[in-house]
């Protein structure tokens, strides 16, 4: 009963916004009614009137707080901790706002002064809008402050006297109490209340008939619609009893015999229906026994599909047939046994194929067998059956090693195989001729071994590829018929859209839409076969083509294998590309399994043979014969296979360490012995030697072959001619070079030890330079050899020597350098490190040969006297030992060297002669003794210069006399 205005004290803006465009106190216009005396102590409504809500405020706390009529600002309200400048400081004048004047508004007064004047002529001729707004509000505020007398309980949307509460509120019990003696008082109050609830009624009976004389034009008009509506039913109900009576008629005359003729058609449909479905239970009837004839000609793929056709028709078109309940269970347990036969069939054609001769030129043994089992594996996501093939593997290499074993040693007539009954042992008695023939037959066996599996593994891997293949093509298929049928979606959606908008009916749209094509099918088949049954007749019935087109889902795609076998492929392979992807990579795994498998058993085999020693025992060319035998294996393997298998690299990398090892020690032994018995005198150079170095310079490192005519008729030369120098060497270095060309021949053979072939040529190298050094400038050739002294002739032949492997250091660090990896080159150090070592050793000695003559000066011209005869006995010995001196070395040094070397003997002469006449106070004065010494050093000098290749020596003599101070 509430009015559809409200009664809040203040009003909401969006009902009414034109009554409050101006402030108006309601308590100047009206005077507030005067309220009855409070005869509830309880009644919550007379001090519910007067409480102050936020409808009371007048400003908010900003305008409190900036309010321009305040003189100052009250700092101890929300300012006392804002500070004195905050309250002093003025707002200066923005720069960038003009200063308004009333210039400004004159334009527009003079556009607006016209429309002014309209304005007012219109207020003129029209009522006053805010006198009726003020009746309009006087008489709403009048309403408004009547129903507010009225307690707000009587208001409530839960108001019930039957409870308790509200009960006590409106009719307190204290005011019937007659007890006490106050029944005159108690009886006022009755009255009085009841006068108060009357005044109430008559406020909302008031204000409810003042709401329906406001609605009133509204409520007749509602009860002359409603007579007007039950006028226009009843008309209506009569039209439809007609139009009942019209159809029923019409259904009578012509549908009932047309509907009965539809459902005699019906009824022969279904009954062809029942026939063709009993035709396909007689046909999956049979299945079990045709699927005993497939497995019987081992079509497995054919078996496999006729189950997954009949298991289909069960599920779809023989579904609930009673007589067929045990057949699904059947067909399971007959799948799951030819999966075992499929396996053992895997199974027996891998022992066949991989352990059939090996002379056999046929590499795929049955291609087409191998195709069906693959394919049958497939379908049945039987992908283990990979570890089958590996697992024969590693039994049939074990056999071709073994096989191969007993043909050679059954071959060799001094094996007595009743004695050594161990064929482990049978192999060690062969020699390395007989034993590297087996190791060479063997490792053709690999190979042959090796590029069948390659062969087998590659139509497997066919097969892999063709599934996946069409797997891919079948998912773009659907992706392609699925964005065509969105396409067609859309279109026809926009047909409905069309339609909906043009009027008609949806349903009437899509039975034309559908229609259409289905004529156009029919027409097109009848065409194309025009002497073809329909598939309602009795020869051809509906299930019939039903179960053509859901055979006809399981496409094919043909390929063909590397073997030239057709490979049809059926779309209800299961296998996700995934899973397809990953046995594809097993399939190549496989192949490098192979690969290890063979590798690793030549290693047992040549470990084997190994027990004994006798391969550390091998000689350089056997050593290299088998090396290179098992590189060209592990080539062939790496072709055939596609990486590279490292067990037999790593037990060829072993051996050859230990033939490093073992060549190494060798030499080194071999030159530790040639030095221990070297006595350090020249040696002549056969022709072999020559021939050597000849090789070396014409750019090869090799060791040249013998000839066996030439050689017997050419003598020895005294010396070695390198590069037009002529070289005089002891034996011992002439078969250093010859063992520095077996290590550098060794790293051409065994590229693999290139690294540890430098580091023991570098030993090798130093052991000579230190060893050397020992015998000759240490003189341990006194108590090894026996020599009686280390001539001068003995030391120039060392260096000499020194000097000639000096000069083949370089050609063997490019040697070296051409067979390292870039990443070796560090090693290339050691080369250096030995030329400095060998540098220095040769300074040693020419400073050797220095200090020997520096000893004989100091003895001799420490006995100097100046005095006749001329030349004097010191300056005659000096000139025979310089004379020997030049007579030991100029043969063995080039001649630049001799001459360096006298130099460096004259100056040390030089600087004991200069002692000397210091010691005896001779100076160049022109005097007898000046001339006399003067004689003696030209005696000097001239027997000097007269020495072969000391000619042109610039001796400077003047240097022996102190300068004049």
């Amino acid at each position: 009963m509430a009015s559809s205005h409200s009664s809040s004290p203040v009003p909401q803006g969006s009902s009414s916004d034109v009554f409050f465009k101006k402030e108006v106190d309601p308590t100047k216009h009206i005077r507030p009614v005067q309220s009855l005396p409070d005869v509830c102590p309880k009644e919550p409504t007379v001090t519910d009137q007067h409480r102050w809500t936020i409808y009371h405020s007048k400003v908010n706390l900003p305008a409190a707080l900036n309010d321009p009529r305040l003189a100052k600002r009250e700092s101890d309200f929300f300012t006392k901790t804002w500070g004195l400048d905050f309250v002093d400081t003025e707002v200066i004048p923005s720069f960038y706002l003009p200063q308004i004047s009333k210039e400004h508004f004159t334009i527009y007064q003079q556009e607006i002064s016209q429309r002014e004047k309209i304005h007012e002529r219109c207020k003129n001729i029209c009522p006053s809008k805010d006198a009726f707004d003020r009746t309009l509000l006087h008489t709403h505020d009048k309403s408004r402050t009547d129903l507010e007398q009225v307690p707000k309980i009587f208001m409530k949307p839960d108001f019930a006297l039957d409870d308790s509460l509200t009960f006590n509120s409106v009719l307190p019990w204290s005011h019937f109490n007659i007890a006490g003696g106050k029944g005159n008082r108690d009886a006022a109050s009755s009255k009085l209340l009841q006068e108060k609830l009357s005044h109430y009624l008559d406020i909302v009976e008031v204000n409810i008939a003042h709401q329906i004389s406001l609605r009133s034009e509204a409520f007749f008009h509602a009860m002359t619609s409603q007579h007007e509506l039950q006028d226009y039913l009843k008309k209506t109900s009569q039209a439809v009893k007609m139009l009942r009576d019209k159809i029923a008629q019409i259904d009578k005359v012509m549908c009932e015999g047309s509907l009965h003729v539809l459902r005699l058609a019906l009824t022969r449909n279904n009954c062809v229906k029942v026939y063709n479905k009993l035709k396909l239970m007689a046909t999956v009837h049979q299945t079990q026994p045709t699927v005993q004839v497939l497995l019987s000609t081992s079509e497995f793929v054919g078996a496999l599909d006729l189950i997954a056709t009949t298991q289909e028709v069960l599920q779809q078109e023989l579904q609930g047939i009673h007589s067929f309940r045990h057949l699904g269970s059947q067909l399971c347990e007959l799948e799951k046994l030819i999966d075992k036969m499929m396996i053992a069939e895997f199974s027996t054609y891998s022992h066949s194929d991989l352990n059939r001769p090996l002379e056999d030129d046929c590499q795929i043994l049955e291609e087409e067998r191998l195709v069906s089992l693959v394919f049958g594996l497939l379908k049945q996501r039987k992908l283990n059956f990979l570890e089958i093939y590996s697992k024969e593997m590693i039994i049939t290499a074990k056999n071709i090693i073994k096989q191969c074993v007993i043909n050679k040693v059954s071959q060799i007539e001094e094996i007595d195989t009743e004695a050594v009954v161990k064929l482990a042992d049978q192999m060690r008695m062969l020699n390395f001729p007989q034993w590297f023939d087996l190791l060479k037959e063997i490792f053709s066996k690999f190979t042959v071994f090796l590029q069948r599996i390659k062969a087998t593994l590659n139509i497997i891997h066919s097969v892999v590829l063709s599934v996946l293949d069409k797997n891919q093509r079948t998912r773009e298929l659907e992706e392609i018929s699925q964005q065509k049928n969105t396409a067609k979606d859309n279109s026809l959606d926009t047909e409905v859209a069309y339609l909906i908008h043009e009027g008609m009916f949806i349903s009437d749209a899509f039975s034309e839409s559908e229609l259409t094509p289905i004529a156009i099918d029919t027409a097109s088949q009848r065409n194309a076969s025009p002497n073809s049954e329909p598939c309602s007749s009795d020869s051809v019935s509906e299930p019939e083509c039903t179960t053509d087109s859901s055979s006809s889902k399981e496409q094919t795609s043909s390929s063909v294998t590397p073997g030239g076998v057709d490979i049809m492929v059926n779309e209800d392979m299961k296998l996700t590309d995934l899973e397809l992807g990953k046995l594809a990579n097993n399939i190549q795994e496989l192949l490098y399994s192979a690969s290890d498998i063979c590798h690793d058993r030549a290693v047992k085999f040549l470990m084997s043979r190994a027990k004994d020693g006798f391969l550390e025992k091998l000689n350089s060319t056997e050593f290299i014969t088998l090396s290179r035998l098992m590189e060209t294996f592990i080539l062939d393997t790496e072709q055939i296979c596609g990486r590279k298998s490292m067990s037999l690299l790593g037990a060829l990398q072993s051996q050859a360490n230990k033939f490093v090892n073992r060549f190494h020690e060798e030499r080194k032994t071999k030159l530790s012995l040639l030095l221990d018995n070297e006595r350090w005198k020249q040696a002549d150079v056969p022709a072999e030697f020559q021939d050597l170095v000849d090789s070396i310079s014409d750019g090869k490192i090799a060791l040249p072959e013998k000839k066996s005519g030439a050689t017997e008729e050419r003598k020895p030369a005294e010396v070695l001619i390198v590069e037009g120098q002529q070289y005089a060497v002891v034996g011992t270095v002439l078969l250093l070079i010859r063992i520095i060309l077996e290590y550098c021949q060794c790293v051409d053979n065994i590229p693999s030890v290139t690294t540890d072939m430098l580091t023991r040529l570098s030993d090798l190298l130093k052991y000579f330079n230190s060893r050397s050094c020992q015998l000759v400038l240490g003189a341990g050739a006194l108590q090894v050899v026996g020599l009686k002294t280390i001539t001068t002739k003995n030391l120039a032949l060392s260096s000499r020597c020194l000097q000639l492997i000096v000069h083949y250091i370089p050609v063997i660090r490019a040697h070296f350098e051409a067979r390292l990896q870039p990443k070796q080159y560090s090693m290339l150090r050691h080369f250096d490190h030995i030329t400095k070592d060998y540098h220095d050793h040769i300074a040693e000695i020419s400073a050797k040969l220095v200090a020997i003559m520096d000893g004989l000066f100091d003895k001799l011209l420490s006995k100097y006297e100046v005095k006749a005869p001329v030349p004097s006995a010191c300056f005659r010995n000096i000139c025979k030992q310089m004379a020997k001196m030049h007579e030991a070395i100029f043969d063995l040094l080039p001649e630049e060297q001799t001459q360096m070397l006298f130099l460096r003997i004259n100056a040390s002469y030089k600087l004991h002669l200069k002692k000397q006449l210091s010691h005896l106070n001779v100076i160049n004065d022109g005097g007898p003794q000046n001339g006399l010494v003067t004689a003696d050093v030209a005696f000097y000098t001239g027997n000097l210069q007269a020495l072969k290749g000391l000619k042109d020596l610039d001796l400077n003599m003047a240097e022996i006399w102190e300068q004049k101070r």
